[in-house]
Parts: C-alpha cells; sequence; structure tokens
C-alpha cells in the first residue's frame, strides 16, 4: 500500500529528521510516531541544554523545530542562534517544519514581527480554522485546531498564506517551497495533552483561553481528523507528495 512505500522510501534513504526540541522533558509527540511509522529515524537535539545543531542539513531528510515556553523575541544566546541556524535549511532547500516557537522562529528569520494581540487575546484550547484557496488547493484541513499561545506572527514577505484563524489571523504557511509554518499543535499525545492541561492550568484565566476540561473535551471530538491531517501533511513536507484533492477526501467529521 501506500503507506508501505514511504516507509521502504524513508528507510532506504537512510537519512533521519533532525527533531528540534526546547525542553528537557519535551517530546516530538505524534509527530515523531507518525515519521517513524513512515521509515525515518530521528536525530533529537536540544539546543537549550547546549546539544549543537548540525552545520549541514546533507545528511538528515528535514527538519521539525517544534513548541516551547519561551519567546522568538527572548534575549537568550540559544535563541538567537537557532533563529540564525534556519539559514542552513532555507538556504539548502531542505524541508523545514516550524511548530508554534519553531514557526515564529523561521518567520523572525524571514525578517517579521512576532508579537501578542493588542487586547492580550491568546488561544489557549480549540479553535476553528479556515484554509485560503492555496491551502485548500494543497490538501483538506481540520475544521479544529488545538493551540497553546500568547504571541502570533506576521506572514513573512513572498510566503503563502494557507490556513487563516480568528483570533490570530495567521495559522499556516509556506516559504520558498520547502519551508513550512504551523501556528497550532497537531502533534500532542494524549499523554501530552494531559500534561499541558495540568502544567499550563495557570494560563486559564488569560484572555479568550479556555479550561483544561474543554480541552480534553475537544480532543474527543477534534482529534480523529487533525490526525488523519497531519498524516498526509508530513507526506507533503517530506516526501514532496501532492495530497489528494480537498474535493475528494473525506475525513472523520
Amino acid at each position: 500500500g501506500r503507506r508501505a512505500g514511504i516507509a521502504e522510501y524513508g528507510a532506504r534513504d537512510g537519512r533521519p529528521i533532525l527533531i528540534v526540541l526546547h525542553q528537557e522533558r519535551s517530546s516530538p509527540g505524534r509527530v515523531g510516531q507518525l515519521l517513524v511509522e513512515k521509515g525515518y529515524r530521528l536525530d533529537i537535539r536540544r539546543p537549550v541544554l547546549g546539544e549543537p545543531l548540525p552545520t549541514t542539513l546533507e545528511d538528515h531528510a528535514g527538519t521539525v523545530v517544534f513548541g516551547g515556553p519561551m519567546s522568538a523575541n527572548d534575549p537568550d544566546d540559544f535563541i538567537k542562534k537557532e533563529i540564525d541556524w534556519i539559514d542552513i535549511p532555507l538556504r539548502e532547500k531542505r524541508p523545514y517544519l516550524g511548530i508554534c516557537l519553531g514557526a515564529q522562529m523561521l518567520v523572525h528569520h524571514l525578517g517579521g514581527k512576532v508579537q501578542p494581540n493588542a487586547d492580550g487575546s491568546t488561544e489557549i484550547g480549540w479553535y476553528p480554522l479556515h484554509p485560503t484557496e492555496k491551502g485548500r488547493l494543497l490538501m483538506h484541513w481540520p475544521k479544529m485546531v488545538y493551540h497553546f499561545h500568547r504571541e502570533g506572527f506576521e506572514l513573512p514577505r513572498g510566503a503563502d498564506l494557507l490556513a487563516e484563524g480568528d483570533a490570530y489571523p495567521n495559522q499556516a504557511f509556506r516559504y520558498d517551497g520547502n519551508a513550512w509554518g504551523l501556528q497550532f499543535h497537531a502533534e500532542l499525545t494524549r499523554v501530552m495533552m494531559h500534561r499541558w492541561v495540568v502544567h499550563g492550568a495557570h494560563r486559564f484565566i488569560l484572555p479568550n483561553a479556555q479550561q483544561g476540561r474543554e480541552h480534553l473535551e475537544g480532543r474527543m471530538l477534534f482529534d480523529a481528523p487533525l490526525k488523519a491531517w497531519l498524516t498526509e501533511f508530513l507526506d507533503i513536507v517530506f516526501e514532496g507528495k501532492p495530497a489528494k484533492a480537498a474535493s475528494s477526501i473525506t475525513l472523520p467529521a
């Protein structure tokens, strides 16, 4: 089947995917699980703990840069170095997928602003996603996605906006064919979400944030289509595979 072909390709090619995490206990979650299922090995690095990033991605099939509690605007040395490092996948035209902080770092590198909404509103919980015309031509998108952030990003000059949100308009974009940024989180396993709800509970009082109960109830309603989307999206990013047209694909409601 299709998945077996992908797994054979990934395993035969042999190059791992570089996974960049921002906390000691962070996990690549479902993104990691799906990439391993597709036949990839994972090369996990944590620059915040002093682990170096490679000086070239020639030996990697691409990279995923995950989220974290820090901001792309923070003055920490490792943040600045990581933002500068993004020049390598861009210059070498290797697949780059930035999730939340990873997307904001990409935007920062490309000269765009990363900042909170003027009214202080957040997206913490499940919120509607609206694909643009370019997004719809690329693939079918889930109607609801999971968020945990207080800052958003400008659309970098030259990037294609793929999906929009209500509180934070820029939710997904593609830059120069190989670089992708997502504001929302599709990578959370059930265990990860429980952990975020416990450790992030102090943020539920912020404007527009949902309570922990709504995070977990939303997962039961919205997680299956989000996972189906992520499986296909990873094929587009790392295999260059065209997705089925949005009109011809049926996802769980």
